[in-house]
């Protein structure tokens, strides 16, 4: 497999055919004595049986090997699958789901997140670490088994460009965060704002691309995420539980997506014109985007998107479903 990129939209393409034989689903990989002689990357407890496991994909879309070799062809760019592809295995339990663990034990799997990040951006060749978890009917998610995936690129992915660079341009100008600014309107308007939890703060926001879309932000501005700590990790866990738990009142499944800051150790290229503001500028955020069954129009259409369900209503109905029931 290699990576293209197209010229126009900037977007880096993964191409070709893994190399990798197909993993079967029967028995579940994923579960506890299944393990093979696949290596566990990181895991809590570090000894016995563990809660958490880390461990590499079995068809990575990305190789940890080599280097990226950017090359011309013609007008266009492209680069070997460098890169590292991770799976982070939520839970032992094969029918367990996030949304019903405790805060401490989210907080384990945010933790493994939080130190698998920091190890990867360790490398100077990774410019962008993705961490996101497909879970439902639809979603695309590979195993029943609850699990996240990590994946290290040597290049950032669109919408976090796209990110950046607005968030670098508003601090130009208003020599605020943006994020911030977001932030302290919703919690101030209260209309989006679905559930809090100490430092965190779940909310629809204003030009929701989807019904139910939901983005966490910690209120105290923090571009990495790898920085909060324990007690940071519980308050958060406890949140992401809640709004986990109302999903399935209103969608059949879930995309989530972690978005924090690049890799510091990279300063050339995409990444060239942002790292002197980024520590103000950036602020992490998880956003949750619901698979909701419609009869409306398609979400997208050329990347202009069609939500039929205003966000303050779904803020609104998000609130009244009882994520302890």
């Amino acid at each position: 497999m290699e990576l293209r990129k197209d010229p126009i939209t900037r977007s880096w393409v993964v191409v070709g055919h893994s190399e990798s034989a197909e993993i079967p689903r029967e028995p579940c990989p994923l579960c506890p004595g299944h393990e093979g002689g696949t290596r566990s990357i990181l895991q809590f407890p570090s000894q016995g049986n563990w809660q958490v496991r880390v461990l590499p994909h079995f068809r990575p879309l990305y190789r940890i090997e080599g280097e990226p070799g950017r090359s011309a062809e013609g007008i266009y760019d492209r680069m070997s699958g460098v890169g590292a592809h991770e799976v982070v295995v939520d839970t032992p339990k094969h029918d367990e789901k996030m949304a019903n663990e405790t805060p401490e034990h989210v907080a384990q799997v945010l933790d493994a997140y939080a130190r698998r990040i920091a190890d990867l951006k360790r490398d100077p060749r990774f410019k962008y670490i993705t961490v996101f978890k497909n879970e439902g009917a639809n979603s695309g998610q590979e195993w029943p088994h609850s699990h996240s995936q990590i994946t290290a690129t040597t290049f950032v992915p669109r919408r976090v460009l796209y990110e950046l660079r607005a968030a670098r341009d508003w601090f130009r100008e208003r020599d605020r965060c943006v994020f911030c600014d977001i932030l302290r309107q919703e919690e101030k308007q209260e209309k989006r704002v679905v559930d809090t939890e100490a430092n965190y703060v779940a909310f629809c926001p204003y030009a929701s691309r989807v019904p139910f879309e939901t983005w966490i932000l910690p209120r105290h501005h923090n571009h990495e995420f790898e920085t909060p700590g324990a007690e940071e990790f519980r308050s958060l866990g406890a949140l992401m539980g809640r709004m986990l738990r109302r999903l399935p009142a209103i969608a059949h499944g879930y995309h989530m997506v972690l978005h924090t800051s690049p890799n510091a150790r990279q300063t050339r290229g995409e990444l060239a014109d942002y790292w002197q503001t980024i520590s103000d500028d950036y602020h992490w955020h998880i956003e949750i985007m619901p698979i909701v069954p419609t009869s409306e129009k398609s979400y997208v259409i050329k990347e202009v998107y069609f939500n039929a369900l205003t966000p303050e209503e779904a803020a609104a109905r998000l609130r009244q479903v009882n994520p302890n029931s």
